[in-house]
């Protein structure tokens, strides 16, 4: 593998309408014309996979899950927040196959959860579900699907039970009577952050500032843009109403997360046992 030289930074994320604005700034040349060469990859795998590959030197900077990166530090990924992304919550839609038998919550109380990864959103989320519906971990059981494509397989042939994934995202399988959403989960912190390999931030800070600025400026106009409620709409195969609604609800930073955000994170995550070590907010700010 080549190193990087100063000017090239590989950025990977999920392929939702969160990350949209960074697909605007590289369509207008934002960052070439400040002489970066950012690499995007979308990874649909999620934050599990992405922890991997911040891990394994593929990926430099990462808009990761806020507690899936807390999750990846805890088992050793040697990474550190540079910014948060998107303040508001996000909103995981718990959903069952279409001709399930399961018609609420209770009703999944020891059947199987579909999940991306073992330390995704998905995995931990239905730890938070879990312990909001007072249930043990004696009543989780989990089956590694990889992608929402892959939950819409388990779903649908009964190999899983029920899949935790961005309400929004999943609209149109629900749309199509494909899943059925029994109830919402939101995170009980913030949900995006910007976290970048340890080794590269150390050696490429300019660059990183540089970055957080061009992308700072396209998140802080974003809601502004002429039609872009239209553009998602379009971009994302989902109804103009449920994207005006995702608009309401949803916040980018431009900011540091903060402390207390992080103690909440880290104090949650723990009480359910999801942590290997404990976490202070010094070990993952950069």
């Amino acid at each position: 593998m080549q190193p990087n030289t100063v000017d090239q930074i590989r950025v990977i994320g999920v392929p939702e309408h969160f990350n949209y604005p960074w697909q605007l700034a590289l369509d207008d040349g934002a960052f070439a014309k400040q002489g970066i060469d950012l690499q995007w990859t979308d990874i649909p795998e999620g934050s599990g996979r992405m922890s991997k590959m911040l891990a394994d030197g593929e990926a430099d900077l990462a808009i990761i899950l806020t507690d899936g990166l807390l999750k990846a530090v805890a088992d050793g990924l040697d990474a550190k927040i540079v910014q948060l992304y998107v303040a508001s919550p996000l909103l995981w839609g718990i959903h069952v196959g279409s001709d399930s038998p399961y018609k609420s919550l209770e009703d999944l109380r020891g059947t199987k959860a579909a999940i991306s990864r073992f330390g995704s959103g998905s995995h931990l989320m239905a730890y938070v579900n879990a312990s909001q519906q007072d249930w043990s971990e004696a009543d989780l059981q989990f089956e590694v699907v990889n992608t929402l494509d892959g939950a819409v397989s388990a779903l649908t042939d009964a190999t899983a039970d029920y899949f935790l994934w961005e309400r929004f995202t999943t609209q149109p399988l629900v749309d199509q009577q494909i899943f059925r959403r029994i109830g919402v989960c939101p995170t009980p912190w913030p949900c995006f952050v910007i976290a970048g390999r340890s080794e590269f931030l150390d050696g490429n800070r300019p660059l990183v500032q540089s970055v957080l600025r061009i992308i700072n400026t396209y998140t802080e106009e974003f809601l502004e843009i002429p039609s872009i409620d239209r553009t998602l709409s379009n971009t994302y195969g989902q109804e103009l109403e449920a994207i005006r609604e995702w608009m309401k609800l949803t916040s980018w930073s431009q900011q540091q997360i903060s402390t207390a955000a992080l103690q909440q994170a880290i104090a949650i995550l723990d009480q359910l046992n999801l942590l290997k070590k404990r976490l202070s907010p010094e070990d993952l700010l950069a």
